[in-house]
């Protein structure tokens, strides 16, 4: 079985992944270098699945797209991929995330977070300062929607796991604000998905959400519980200012203008295409 694995191995990376190719212009898109900036992060099996695709890319892609100017940046410096080969396309918000529609209803008003369990996402981080808020607004619950197993219970702390877009939906139109305490990030859509279903929302510190955020949203310290609490409590007390500037932010992020930015990519490196 482990001599099969191996050969199904080489047949995935060398025959699906990198096809042969003729003619025309080669192309990529890289999300993020989680696997090379912070192998501790992730699973052996993926570092090297993102290895080989790194150089694979580096080697014979003439175009590659990355979803945010802090990818890009990553791509021409850690990657060594020229920057004129590089384009920038940010992600769209599906039209589901939108103020108008269905709220969550659930008996008490909550924060909300959308994320996997993974350890980058630092949920330990907004669950301690969750700890401290809920000490002054006992009334609060934090609910964690996203793929993974629940491993640190805390009172007023929420499980809910996998949810669909429809009903992700109505849980940040419901949320009284939201919160994204990633410690890195090849954009964080998340965060444009609230901004855009006009929640109050305060997002890591960490420059890789600089664009998805904005100043849109109030950040705070990825490293300190003590920042989060305070950054939450005025999220709560924020009114409509902060929605407001989250609706105007986000109504950039959409598909027709990441199909334009790839295609003008396609373009400039391939006139002839």
């Amino acid at each position: 079985m482990e001599a099969l694995a191996g050969r199904l191995d080489v047949f995935h990376f060398s025959d699906w992944m990198y096809p042969a190719q003729r003619d025309g212009l080669r192309a990529t898109t890289i999300h993020d270098l989680v696997p090379l900036r912070f192998p501790e992060w992730t699973a052996r099996r993926t570092r090297r699945m993102h290895g080989a695709k790194y150089e694979n890319a580096r080697r014979t892609c003439g175009l590659v797209i990355a979803n945010s100017e802090f990818t890009a940046r990553d791509v021409v410096e850690r990657l060594g991929i020229p920057e004129e080969r590089v384009r920038v396309a940010y992600p769209g918000v599906d039209p589901v995330f939108a103020p108008g529609g269905g709220r969550a209803e659930r008996a008490r008003p909550y924060v909300l977070t959308v994320s996997t369990l993974e350890l980058r996402k630092n949920l330990g981080t907004l669950v301690e300062a969750f700890g401290l808020l809920r000490g002054e607004r006992p009334e609060l619950e934090l609910v964690v929607a996203g793929a993974g197993r629940a491993e640190l219970a805390a009172p007023g702390v929420v499980y809910a796991g996998f949810v669909p877009d429809e009903e992700i939906a109505r849980l940040y139109r419901g949320a009284a604000a939201f919160a994204y305490p990633s410690r890195f990030e090849g954009f964080g859509i998340p965060v444009v998905e609230a901004l855009a279903s006009g929640v109050p929302a305060v997002v890591s510190a960490h420059p890789s959400l600089d664009e998805a955020a904005g100043s849109a949203a109030l950040r705070a310290d990825p490293d300190s519980p003590e920042a989060w609490a305070d950054a939450l409590g005025r999220a709560l007390d924020s009114g409509d200012d902060l929605s407001a500037r989250g609706l105007e932010h986000a109504r950039r992020f959409t598909w027709e203008a990441c199909g334009r930015a790839v295609l003008h990519g396609y373009h400039d490196l391939y006139p002839s295409g």
